[in-house]
């Protein structure tokens, strides 16, 4: 059965494979993030084939406005966070357009995206972090890289994908004792984070005494942090390493693969650290992005004095 952006104009399906070649090589998006251009914006090429536009200049302000009215009315409408990113992935496929000369306005740039709900992060306590991180306790090898994984997690504000990536040349340091990480983020962007004492103990632990006989179970690999066969652990088994855990310590919360990267920002915030320093840590490529995290000490803030203070209520 042929992809869907098989049934588009050529003209359309070429000036696609130009803008998925830009962003993949001249914007450095991630593989993962072209590929979700492409199913995005190949729904987008078929609709509009379905609607008699063969050309570029067949893109206009109504065909873009009447597609979000239509991803948001069909019967198995998309969800709003859904709609917003595929409008995203047209809006930039047009402004290509309009680039490439293509196209002499963009159609798209009046075209809203639905309002999204504001989604604050959610971050553990510091007692719950402790209750995770005791969870890994143990002499087996699984146990001992478990608790290097979610010790490195807390300790950088690491992503998962960014972890399971780690190679062992990536731990830096003096006389075998890992004093930074270097972390690959999105696009290949590369950062260097401080390793804090406890992390450094779980990864010289794992070096030693489970790492090297996990490794000879399978092919050498240069990869960090690997799965009970030798090969790398992959970001779903790292994903089941954090819930297990959570299960273990029995937390009464949902966690998701980022909890350990939002209880970092959050802590150390509530710590005193400057919001710019953070944003640095996590490799944020903007301020905007990092401040959310500071809503969520200012709402635990307000909380405390509304519970804590006689004339607060």
């Amino acid at each position: 059965m042929p992809a869907a952006a098989d049934t588009a104009p050529n003209a359309l399906r070429s000036q696609l494979e130009r803008y998925l070649r830009h962003v993949g090589i001249e914007r450095g998006r991630s593989a993962n993030t072209v590929a979700a251009y492409r199913r995005d914006l190949a729904a987008f090429l078929t609709a509009l084939a379905a609607e008699g536009v063969t050309e570029p200049t067949g893109i206009t302000t109504p065909v873009v406005t009447a597609y979000a009215r239509s991803l948001r009315e069909r019967p198995t409408a998309l969800a709003a966070s859904s709609v917003a990113r595929t409008l995203s992935s047209v809006r930039g496929f047009t402004r290509f357009l309009v680039e490439e000369g293509e196209l002499e306005a963009d159609p798209a740039v009046e075209v809203s995206p639905p309002k999204l709900p504001s989604r604050l992060p959610k971050a553990l306590t510091i007692e719950q972090v402790e209750s995770l991180l005791a969870a890994t306790d143990g002499e087996e090898l699984d146990r001992v890289r478990d608790k290097a994984l979610l010790e490195l997690l807390y300790a950088t504000g690491a992503r998962v994908s960014e972890a399971v990536g780690l190679n062992v040349d990536d731990l830096i340091g003096d006389e075998g004792t890992t004093e930074v990480v270097r972390l690959f983020g999105k696009g290949g962007k590369q950062r260097i984070v401080p390793v804090g004492s406890y992390a450094r103990a779980a990864l010289d632990a794992y070096l030693v005494r489970a790492r090297p006989v996990l490794s000879a179970r399978g092919k050498s690999t240069p990869a960090l942090f690997l799965g009970m066969r030798g090969a790398r652990l992959s970001r779903q088994s790292a994903w089941l390493v954090i819930r297990s855990a959570g299960e273990r310590a029995q937390l009464d919360l949902e966690l998701s693969p980022h909890s350990m990267r939002h209880s970092f920002a959050t802590h150390l915030l509530q710590g005193g650290a400057d919001v710019r320093v953070v944003q640095e840590l996590l490799g944020h490529a903007s301020v905007a992005t990092t401040q959310i995290y500071t809503r969520v000490t200012a709402d635990a803030l307000r909380d405390v004095y509304g519970t804590s203070h006689p004339r607060a209520r």
